[in-house]
């Protein structure tokens, strides 16, 4: 029987890159984005559309109902909602504030409260992998709103790990670094720029959505099966190696 996949933020880079690659495993999938034109831009007419805002309990409550409606219950969720902001705490304004932690914090918490609701009612195990960032485990200057956004996130997937272990279900997040997606592209929208970015690694180049969306897969497949409340970061050494000064 195959996996039922719900993407939630299907229609930007990653999302785009993890339906691509869970469509080779044969799984069954759930888009889900705010604009119901953006998923027929990036699906046309494959795999099952939802509408919904799941940065709102109702909207998270919304995205679940119609998945379980259409393809059934969901056992995997890859969850890439999510935006950035680089500015220092003392320029952030409270609606900046607010609209980071809606995208990445209250996504996440309302997503996966029904999701995990949903596969509790069908009894059947689950997983759900979700996006953090390299600036919630290492200070990064003009990153505090989200880094405080995505820390809690980190947290929340060990609590929800801790929780839920005994009925089968596991959780798991991904913390990469710099992509090369549309959300970056101001980042890199020269060879100057890009070139710049690249060398902060220590293994070099711009991480690819490609790359993250198949340690979210795996971390989601029967292959992690004992891996649960873990945060992988996949950043080209950014936070564990010195980079060589030259």
């Amino acid at each position: 029987m195959s996996h039922i996949l719900l993407v939630t933020g299907a229609a930007g880079g990653l999302g785009r890159a993890v339906v691509a690659r869970a469509a080779l495993t044969g799984a069954k999938i759930a888009v889900v984005s705010r604009d119901a034109q953006h998923l027929a831009d990036a699906f046309g007419e494959a795999h099952t559309h939802i509408a919904a805002d799941v940065s709102t309990f109702d909207g998270a409550q919304l995205a679940i109902k119609h998945c379980v409606e259409t393809l059934g219950a969901p056992s995997m969720l890859a969850h890439c909602v999510g935006n950035i902001l680089l500015a220092p705490v003392a320029r952030t304004t409270e609606a900046q504030y607010r609209d980071v932690m809606r995208a990445n914090l209250d996504s996440a918490f309302f997503t996966l409260g029904a999701f995990v609701a949903a596969a509790r009612s069908a009894a059947i195990p689950a997983s759900a992998c979700f996006v953090s960032t390299i600036a919630a485990g290492i200070g990064i200057a003009n990153h505090e709103a989200v880094a405080a956004a995505k820390g809690g996130l980190e947290a929340m997937v060990r609590s929800a790990a801790a929780t839920y272990a005994a009925s089968g279900m596991r959780f798991n997040a991904v913390a990469p670094g710099l992509m090369d997606t549309p959300a970056a592209a101001k980042f890199l929208s020269s060879p100057a720029l890009r070139e710049a970015s690249a060398k902060q690694y220590p293994l070099g180049s711009i991480g690819s959505a490609d790359e993250i969306a198949e340690v979210m897969l795996w971390l989601l497949s029967d292959s992690a099966r004992r891996v649960t409340g873990q945060t992988w970061t996949v950043d080209g050494g950014f936070t564990a190696v010195r980079p060589l000064v030259r």
